[in-house]
């Protein structure tokens, strides 16, 4: 998805690509060359990007990566279906944040905030006792509070922004003048 969001914003090389995509992810998982151009190889197969060679300078041509109008059409379709791990893992969704204004209508892409903010209000926890997610007030371990704590507060500000972003929909026509 960040290589098609990156290229619906603008053609780029691959060097550029990479460092763009590290930037929005890599501080979770670095993003090597070796993962990003058989990726970029996968795409152009199936014709969602296109390259295109620049004037050769000293050593090899630059190539530049054009989203093709299948390419656009599978980005959006991506975006519309957001489901499983791209909703409930955080870095995941950070992501799908990244290029969800390219949905052109707000309706769809409300149906994708409100699919998060449904995950994010059921009970959880990192520790279980059985099948009863565990609370601060049931642990003695300090550091696994600190888990719990930090959790709790990154999942309500992040409830309350969705919750909010969804309020400022609801109140207009929903985008569709």
């Amino acid at each position: 998805m960040m290589i098609l969001g990156f290229l619906a914003e603008q053609a780029l090389h691959g060097y550029e690509l990479r460092r763009r995509m590290e930037q929005l992810f890599g501080h979770a998982r670095p993003i090597s060359y070796g993962t990003v151009y058989p990726a970029i190889n996968r795409l152009e197969r199936a014709g969602l990007l296109r390259k295109e060679s620049g004037p050769r300078k000293a050593g090899a041509a630059p190539v530049t990566l054009h989203l093709t109008d299948a390419g656009r059409a599978e980005l959006l379709g991506r975006l519309r279906s957001v489901s499983g791990q791209d909703v409930t893992d955080g870095h995941h969704f950070m992501v799908v944040l990244a290029f969800l204004s390219l949905l052109p209508d707000q309706a769809e892409r409300d149906a994708v905030l409100q699919r998060r903010l449904d995950f994010l209000s059921q009970p959880a926890s990192f520790f279980y006792d059985g099948d009863r997610p565990l609370r601060v007030d049931d642990i003695t371990d300090p550091y696994r509070c600190g888990i719990l704590i930090s959790a709790r507060a990154t999942s309500r500000a992040e409830r309350a922004w969705l919750r909010e972003q969804l309020q400022v929909t609801a109140g207009t026509d929903g985008g569709n003048e």
